[in-house]
């Protein structure tokens, strides 16, 4: 029988291109599969094959469970029996049997067969996945094998892919046969059928494309930094170079547009507007809302905000249609931008000063022409008329060094004031919520104001409740929520 065992693998193993070991292991999962049935019970059974020799080895096993935690007899020992034949064996650890070995030849040959070769076939998907993300290339290109409810199967060489409804293009009309081209967004190892997973609306699908057509991103003369798109209809990419003999926009559009227009056809007429990178925020979202004209930009760098002012004939231009245009470049860099005109801005600038002034009048007990100077010179919070360096204040013509340092101490009296406050507040709230990830003291004692003191009481709120009772914007908030709720999910997992 040994010699039959080694010629069968080495068989085996030449057909299917696959290691030795891997066959090894199919056989030996199929000669234990088949010794279970001597059993009327379910039993745990190991089969161990040597390399060399291809004598088998069986034996029926069971696993060392702590005291009291016995389930099942079958597979199972509590630790206190096992230590009775091996003293040192530890939970986890297995006692073991020594069974006959069955003879290779009585095995129902076709059942051995079929564990061994699905095995192999296990393994040769596993091979073939393993060489195409070694090649580093995340585009797949492929025929259609098949139409389904689900998607399309794309067949590419022996790689089986799925390219599901909700990551095709809208409106595009595919076909069995038809070449269609995807990134690939996920690699399942797990299961049967196909094991990659294509997507032809991720942004990460027209950065790779533009890669593709122009050879300056290949080199590392150009950058894709980032891309935003609304599948089938409109995207926006942004580029950079270092190269100051460089046209970033002008390389990727090419020689009349033969470069933007071979990524256009590939994305079902989708329109692409390329835009120039920039490490300044405000510059880059200036460029991203093109081709809109921009009059003024307010960043908000706390609220990772922009207020971006456009006259009344650009308006709708930045807006688009849909709001489309002002969304993909939100998405684009990374910003909140608020589409506004003039009029809107000036409103609200001056709604902002009347509660700043509120705020100076009432915390700091001053007149309102001592609270506009403090608006007028810049400040626009109680910590820095608190802490600003001196001698910034004191270069303040409206006032004297007495009326810079009774400023400084009231705010500073306030301050603490409002800071042993909400540590009182904070006196329930439970060490889950104040270690969230997203979570801060001021946000945190917000939430107290609200009765919501731990991870649960949060977990509960609906969006618009915590948007109403903390201020936050919907997406941060809906984050948040998803955060507290983790655990739930990790406990119905466990």
């Amino acid at each position: 029988m040994s010699r039959e065992v080694l010629l069968l693998v080495d068989a085996l193993a030449r057909e299917k291109s696959v290691a030795r070991d891997v066959v090894f292991v199919a056989l030996e999962s199929a000669l234990a599969s088949a010794t279970k049935k001597r059993f009327k019970d379910e039993v745990d059974v190991r089969v161990s094959i040597d390399r060399e020799t291809g004598e088998s080895e069986s034996f029926r096993r069971w696993l060392v469970v702590p005291d009291g935690e016995l389930e099942d007899h079958d597979i199972q020992v509590i630790l206190t029996e096992a230590r009775k034949q091996i003293a040192d064996i530890q939970v986890g650890d297995f006692i073991e049997e020594e069974l006959e070995p069955i003879e290779f030849g009585r095995i129902g040959a076709q059942a051995a067969k079929q564990v061994i070769l699905q095995k192999i076939r296990d393994a040769e998907r596993e091979q073939i996945i393993n060489d195409f993300l070694e090649r580093g290339d995340n585009l797949l290109s492929g025929t259609i094998k098949r139409l389904d409810r689900e998607g399309a199967v794309i067949e590419s060489g022996k790689i089986e892919a799925r390219l599901s409804r909700d990551q095709m293009i809208p409106k595009e009309n595919l076909r069995v046969g038809d070449r269609v081209r995807g990134w690939v967004s996920k690699v399942n190892r797990e299961g049967r059928g196909p094991q990659l997973f294509m997507s032809r609306t991720a942004p990460e699908f027209i950065m790779e494309l533009f890669r593709l057509e122009v050879p300056e991103i290949e080199q590392g003369l150009l950058q894709v930094k980032a891309a935003a798109r609304d599948a089938g209809v409109r995207a926006k990419i942004a580029v950079f170079t270092t190269d100051r003999r460089i046209d970033p926009i002008g390389t990727c559009v090419g020689v009349r547009g033969s470069r933007v227009q071979a990524v256009t056809g590939e994305l079902a007429g989708e329109r692409v507007d390329i835009v120039l990178w920039s490490e300044d925020p405000a510059q880059f979202v200036i460029g991203a809302l093109a081709p809109a004209n921009v009059s003024s930009i307010v960043v908000d760098e706390e609220k990772h905000s922009m207020d971006v002012v456009v006259d009344e004939d650009n308006l709708a231009l930045a807006i688009g249609t849909g709001g489309r245009n002002v969304r993909l470049a939100s998405e684009l860099t990374g910003w909140q931008i608020n589409i506004m005109t003039a009029e809107e801005s000036a409103g609200k600038q001056e709604a902002e000063r009347a509660n700043l002034r509120a705020t100076f009048m009432n915390k700091l007990d001053v007149d309102e022409e001592v609270a506009d100077i403090l608006i007028d010179e810049g400040f626009s919070s109680l910590d820095e008329v608190a802490y600003v360096p001196l001698n910034e204040m004191l270069e303040i013509e409206a006032f004297d060094e007495d009326t810079v340092n009774e400023l400084r101490d009231r705010a500073r009296n306030v301050l603490l004031t409002e800071a042993i406050a909400n540590e009182e507040k904070l006196g329930s709230t439970t060490e889950d919520l104040l270690s969230l990830e997203g979570m801060d003291r001021e946000l945190a004692v917000k939430l107290a104001d609200a009765n919501v003191h731990t991870r649960d009481d949060l977990a509960e709120l609906a969006v618009d409740e915590l948007v109403d009772a903390t201020g936050l914007d919907e997406e941060r908030a809906k984050a948040l929520i998803m955060k507290a709720r983790a655990h739930w999910f990790e406990n119905e997992s466990a």
